[in-house]
């Protein structure tokens, strides 16, 4: 049984025959694309569980793209990057991606996030219906997102993020449980990782990021989601 449909996207054909080799040799099924423009036409004529992209390419760049898909996709996308910064990492969750793995990446945590960002929280173990945030209403059965009327985004990753912090309203949730219950087992020590969805998801839910009224850091330990009452 295969593990997975990936689409590799990179405009180098050396480092789409190796990731080929290596992805085939896991039990996924892969396909590869040279251009941003050839993986949108791959994603309209076929079906896939994750699209590896790579985020400097020539012409439709990796970031174009990812937004490009996320206008119609809720698909699985990391994002392959050539710097460490946390300016490309913000840039390629902003844009929409799961994740992001920089270059030149381990092979076994290449696979490790891939498994990651196939993982899906089950909607069954955390709440249902709406939930109202300020301004910012939640439906966790559509897991769609609204502020004052306009439409949010929120990546799988996040959503799932903000769904497990909900499941324990007021409660300190440890840095090691988020990153195991959202991410999987790979994930316990990454807590400089946690800290970046932490502030793209405070971005999108807090009415002022910088003072989290919701979202809200316990310094040493985890974050808590504050509910003036928990959610029935």
């Amino acid at each position: 049984m295969s593990a997975g449909r990936i689409l590799v996207v990179d405009d180098d054909p050396q480092i789409r025959r190796v990731m080929r080799v290596t992805l085939t040799g896991q039990g996924y099924e892969v396909d590869d694309g040279k251009s941003g423009e050839a993986a949108l036409d791959k994603l309209r004529e076929e079906r896939f569980d994750l699209v590896l992209l790579d985020m400097n390419m020539p012409g439709m760049g990796g970031l174009e793209t990812c937004r490009a898909i996320r206008e119609h996709s809720e698909i699985a996308i990391i994002m392959l990057t050539v710097r460490d910064s946390e300016t490309d990492k913000v840039a390629a969750l902003d844009a929409g991606a799961d994740d992001y793995v920089t270059k030149p990446y381990n092979q076994s945590e290449l696979l490790a996030r891939m498994r990651a960002a196939l993982r899906r929280t089950p909607g069954t173990h955390g709440p249902h219906g709406r939930l109202s945030l300020g301004a910012v209403e939640v439906d966790f059965d559509t897991r769609q997102v609204t502020a004052q009327g306009r439409h949010v985004r929120l990546t799988p990753k996040e959503f799932e993020l903000l769904r497990y912090l909900v499941t324990h309203p007021n409660k300190v949730v440890s840095h090691r449980e988020l990153l195991q219950s959202v991410w999987g087992p790979d994930y316990g020590d990454q807590v400089d990782y946690l800290r970046v969805f932490m502030n793209q998801l405070r971005k999108k839910i807090e009415a002022k990021p910088s003072q989290p009224v919701y979202l809200l850091t316990e310094p040493w330990a985890g974050y808590r989601l504050y509910l003036p009452s928990e959610p029935h």
